[in-house]
């Protein structure tokens, strides 16, 4: 549409710039077909400079987008044929005059860059704008990673994390904390429930397994009996083991336990034991597999917490945006240090980039095609540079009257 209005525009001022031409050409031969030396002579001279004025900024004009009247005359269609050299130029004169330090560093240093981007991200809706952009692009960063890279990567460091650790020692503090912390008494109580509760599951069992080994010639009357005082006598062990906190047995086993823990730091067998069984654990495919199906289901959860607007992650993010936003809008210092860093950040890629976006103009000019290059330049600028044809005729006939005035004077 715009372009349309541009061209629209463009031709009703050329056909402005040609009524001048075509207005000074009548009026020159209707006062050259009357002749005379009078007013008239004024009238021709103004109406001959004014032609000769139209046609010199027309021909200059035309020159610069196309040969004029399609003749193949030197130094013209300046644009088609010099656009290369064009493009290289403004590359040059955009990467010399704009992108430098001094330019940027002073425009940015008078823009306040982060208190207004710290009162944008105060507002709650627009911190939930960015967070959905924070979350788009680290969806979109995790999507395009390579598992098996990634994968490989964590194998790695989990393999030299766990490789690092000794085992038995770990294990033995385990233990430590386990007896220290009263673990270990209650998962002895928990084991004695589970005994208890093993042998009235299995009275019959254990009785018919009785009758199985007892010999033949024993009474059946007499082994149900040895069988119930057996039966008692443990489940009557059993319940004195839970009721009393300080048993024995409870005492015995937290020995045995701390003796392990010991041994597990400090004997060299139980070292090198654990040692051969943790590679054997790394060696092992599942443990490969553990880590492959570790990394995607990270990935894929942050993938849907990233795309979710009520997710934990997208309300975090949304909070810590607004929390920062907040700061920066009301502390100097760090309203400072964010323009600081910027002005650096920007006065380096200046320094080590431009060029990059001075190639990037003239690169691309160079891929356009010659004819539509200066067709493009010409909707944009034609329009102005009609005025120079009008301002030609004008200023042109102005010059002629001139030149007839100081000729009749002379």
């Amino acid at each position: 549409m715009e372009g349309t209005d541009r061209r629209r525009d463009l031709r009703r001022m050329k056909a402005v710039a040609l009524a001048l031409l075509l207005t000074a050409a009548i009026v020159y031969v209707v006062t050259e077909l009357a002749g005379g030396d009078g007013w008239v002579g004024y009238v021709r001279a103004f109406a001959e400079a004014a032609m000769v004025g139209a046609l010199a900024d027309w021909f200059a004009v035309t020159a610069l987008f196309r040969h004029p009247l399609g003749l193949p005359i030197p130094h013209t269609a300046i644009i088609p044929e010099r656009k290369d050299q064009i493009g290289r130029s403004l590359g040059e004169f955009v990467e010399t005059n704009f992108l430098t330090q001094e330019v940027l560093g002073d425009r940015l240093a008078h823009a306040e860059i982060g208190q207004r981007v710290g009162t944008w991200l105060a507002d709650p809706d627009h911190a939930d704008r960015a967070a959905r952009a924070v979350n788009d692009v680290l969806a979109g960063a995790i999507e395009v990673l390579d598992d098996s890279e990634i994968q490989h990567g964590l194998e790695r460091v989990v393999r030299r994390r766990i490789a690092a650790t000794p085992v038995a020692p770990l294990v033995g503090k385990a233990i430590d904390l386990t007896i220290e912390g009263g673990h270990l008494q209650r998962l002895l109580d928990a084991a004695l429930v589970g005994i208890g509760g093993f042998l009235d599951d299995n009275r019959g069992t254990l009785r018919r397994r009785l009758y199985d080994e007892s010999p033949w010639w024993v009474p059946e009357s007499v082994d149900d009996r040895v069988f119930e005082k057996i039966y008692e006598v443990v489940s009557r062990f059993i319940a004195e083991v839970s009721a009393d906190p300080g048993h024995e047995i409870r005492r015995s086993v937290e020995t045995r336990t701390s003796t392990l823990a010991e041994r597990l730091r400090h004997d060299s067998a139980m070292l090198a034991n654990g040692e051969s069984l943790k590679e054997e654990l790394l060696d092992h495919p599942d443990f490969r597999a553990w880590i492959d199906t570790m990394w995607l289901g990270v990935k894929q959860g942050i993938i849907d917490a990233s795309r979710d607007p009520t997710s934990e992650l997208s309300v975090q993010v949304a909070s810590t945006l607004q929390q920062l936003g907040g700061r920066l809008a009301t502390d100097p210092d760090l309203q400072g240090k964010v323009d600081d860093w910027l002005q650096r950040a920007v006065g380096y890629v200046a320094d080590h980039y431009r060029s990059e976006v001075s190639d990037l103009i003239a690169n691309t000019v160079e891929r356009w095609d010659g004819e539509a290059t200066a067709e493009k330049l010409e909707l944009q600028v034609g329009r102005d540079l009609q005025f120079i044809r009008i301002n030609g005729t004008l200023v042109g006939g102005l010059a002629g009257i001139a030149i007839h005035t100081a000729g009749q004077l002379l």
